[in-house]
This record gives structure tokens, sequence and C-alpha cells, in this order.
């Protein structure tokens, strides 16, 4: 397992999600159907991120199996990050997010063509919805705002970023051992069965 040592504590085991770009295009999607069709991406972002806190509090892992990073707007979902800012330019080669997902605008991306909901459980789909009703209609920098206040595993990076391990925000949501271990577990599990989807 590789370490991760962060400026609070010593060495933090860098656990990692395999990234489904199918599951986190899905999610992404699940936000933008709600939001008839296009967001601000920045919205996009903080609402992906607080899913994924929230499913790992909730559910036991992350619902987009993206890492997740402190960058000045906040923390941020860091694959779908790229992905976001790829979408928009015709240079970059075809992924499944940019067949459904492009950037229309600096500050706008779009829901072009529906991924379906194939990879994420009902319980998943609950929990995105109930983001979106608490969030989908806030401003996208009062949600920046917030977020640099509400969760103490991101840091100022200082124009810069800086990588938030899992479990950094297990310990933030407070989960014991037994938790951190259970977490471990289950992404043992995605991993293995993320690799045999690809054989």
């Amino acid at each position: 397992m590789r370490l991760f040592a962060c400026a609070d504590s010593l060495d933090v085991k860098m656990l990692k999600l395999a990234f489904d770009e199918t599951k986190a295009t899905q999610t992404a999607a699940y936000l933008l159907r709600l939001s008839n069709g296009s967001l601000k991406h920045l919205a996009l972002i903080k609402m992906l991120y607080k899913i994924d806190r929230l499913g790992l509090a909730e559910l036991g892992l992350p619902v987009t199996t993206d890492e997740h990073v402190s960058m000045p707007h906040g923390p941020v979902t860091s694959r779908i990050f790229d992905l976001i800012k790829s979408s928009g330019s015709p240079a970059s080669a075809p992924s499944f997010w940019s067949d459904h997902i492009v950037k229309v605008s600096p500050a706008d991306v779009k829901l072009i063509n529906d991924p379906g909901t194939s990879e994420l459980s009902r319980a998943e789909e609950k929990l995105i919805a109930r983001v979106h009703e608490e969030d989908g209609h806030r401003d996208r920098f009062d949600l920046r705002d917030e977020s640099h206040e509400i969760y103490p595993e991101w840091k100022d990076p200082h124009g810069s970023s800086r990588p938030i391990a899992l479990e950094e925000i297990l310990n933030a949501l407070g989960v014991d051992e037994d938790g951190h271990l259970h977490t471990e577990e289950a992404i043992e599990l995605q991993r293995l069965a993320m690799a045999s989807r690809k054989e």
C-alpha cells in the first residue's frame, strides 16, 4: 500500500479506488439531468465532492471512484476536473465522459447524451438526488466558500494543489479503526472487480 505523508500527520495510507469513468460520468449526468441539463462546473464539482464524502460516510465508499485534491476553490474530484477541462477541446481524445458531457463555456458544462445509471446503486441515486435537492439551487461561489469552512480535510494549497487521502476524510468524519478497515477491504474488492472487467 502506498503511503502519503501529509503536513498534519505522519504516514497516512493513500487508499485509492480504481477510477471508473463510466460511473463518474453517470454520477455527474444524474446531477445535470436534475438541473435541466447544465450546471456551472464549479457547482458540479462541489456537489460531486459532497456526494463522495457522504458516500464514504453512509455507504462505505465514494460514489464517483475519483481521487480528491485541495485546490484554491476548495476540495475537488481530480480526474473529473481534468475531464471537464479537456471535454471542450477539439484536440482532446474522445472519452466516455466527452461522449456525454461537454464544457460549453469557461464556466458551464452540458449533458449532451444520457449515459444511464447502470453503475449506480439505488442508494447512490438517492444520495445524488438528496445532494442536488440541498445544493442544486445554490450559487457556485457560496458552495465554494462553504467548502473552505465545513471540510477540515481541505487545506489551503496556496495557489497549487494538495492530495486529500481517503484516510484524512475518514478521520474528519470521525470513523473508527473498524470503519477504516472496512473501507480498506471495500476498496480492495472494488479494485479487483475493476481489474476483472478489463480482462
